[in-house]
């Protein structure tokens, strides 16, 4: 059996990071995805998704420290359903996306938010965190270091825009 869930999207928030009783973070991204297509009467119809998803550990914290409201993720990971009590006693469900694999897509210099230089590797077209494993043992604690610099390179790959409804004229998504 198969449980795979594979997004490209926008987050609509600044991610929410919280930590566990045992001081595990997690933080909560919800991500919008859309699409288009044409009606019977031949009119555009634009229609957007919005996906909770759950990130654990090293990962939750990169995705609290270089996203925000409006940067463009892929996500890779599973569906779940969490089952609680609302404040009447009645069980309440949820589905959510559990993130096996964060990637910022952004490039370079078009991280919404972002107020640091451009130039200091690690904004989001220049960096792209390490793939963490939900399930990977807790991190040593990280010393500050001085920003690296990244290397000089103006030519950056045109892929278009993110999402298939931004052209008109697209056929197919490169991937």
């Amino acid at each position: 059996m198969l449980n795979k869930v594979m997004l490209i999207g926008r987050l609509g928030r600044d991610p929410e990071l919280r930590y566990t009783q045992s001081g595990s973070p997690v933080a909560s991204l919800r991500i919008a995805t859309d699409e288009s297509y044409t009606d019977k009467d031949g009119q555009r119809v634009d229609r957007t998704e919005w996906h909770t998803v759950v990130v654990f550990q090293r990962s939750a914290e990169n995705c609290n420290q270089y996203l925000r409201k409006g940067s463009l993720v892929y996500v890779e990971g599973k569906l779940t359903t969490r089952k609680w009590q609302d404040q009447n006693g009645q069980d309440r469900y949820s589905t959510e996306v559990r993130a096996d694999r964060v990637q910022f897509l952004d490039r370079k210099g078009t991280n919404p938010g972002e107020n640091a230089p451009m130039d200091d590797g690690m904004s989001m077209g220049g960096y792209t965190p390490p793939r963490f494993q939900q399930n990977s043992r807790p991190a040593a604690p990280m010393q500050r270091q001085a920003p690296r610099r990244a290397p000089q390179q103006e030519s950056y790959e045109d892929l278009g825009p993110a999402f298939p409804s931004e052209a008109s004229t697209m056929d197919d998504i490169p991937f």
